[in-house]
């Protein structure tokens, strides 16, 4: 059973040719759509959000985000175990400040990717200062 899909965008635009898709299923193999190369992705910020969270001010529980943040770190550290161990992991799903701590102390959610939150400054610094009380766990 399909679990979910993982676009990989490089580059500043996202056009059809800088996206690679990864498809992850049950048995937490992935298969891959086109060819994977994980040089310097060290340095990248993957941001996971649930297709039925967008726009619609749902938020996956702790427990839930946190499984699909394991499996895309497991899949990295499957390829490259100092990335996966590098490698910054957001949860994008209408993170509030009212679920922000909940879920920034997952060992595997390194942070919030905050969309309509961030335009009340109140709402945001709250969001930010949970993310700050969840500095040391790293």
């Amino acid at each position: 059973m399909k679990l979910f899909d993982l676009l990989l965008k490089k580059g500043g635009h996202f056009e059809r040719e800088n996206v690679q898709k990864i498809s992850f299923s049950s048995d937490n193999k992935p298969v891959i759509k086109t060819d994977s190369k994980f040089f310097s992705f060290d340095k990248a910020v993957i941001a996971y959000e649930p297709i039925w969270a967008i726009g619609t001010g749902k938020t996956a529980t702790p427990d839930k985000a946190q499984e699909v943040h394991r499996i895309i770190r497991e899949y990295i550290a499957d390829q490259d175990k100092e990335v996966a161990a590098a490698i910054k992991i957001l949860y994008g799903g209408s993170v509030k400040s009212g679920n922000a701590r909940e879920l920034f102390v997952q060992a595997d959610i390194d942070g919030g990717l905050v969309g309509g939150a961030s335009l009340e400054a109140a709402e945001f610094i709250s969001i930010c200062k949970s993310a700050d009380l969840e500095l040391c766990k790293h």
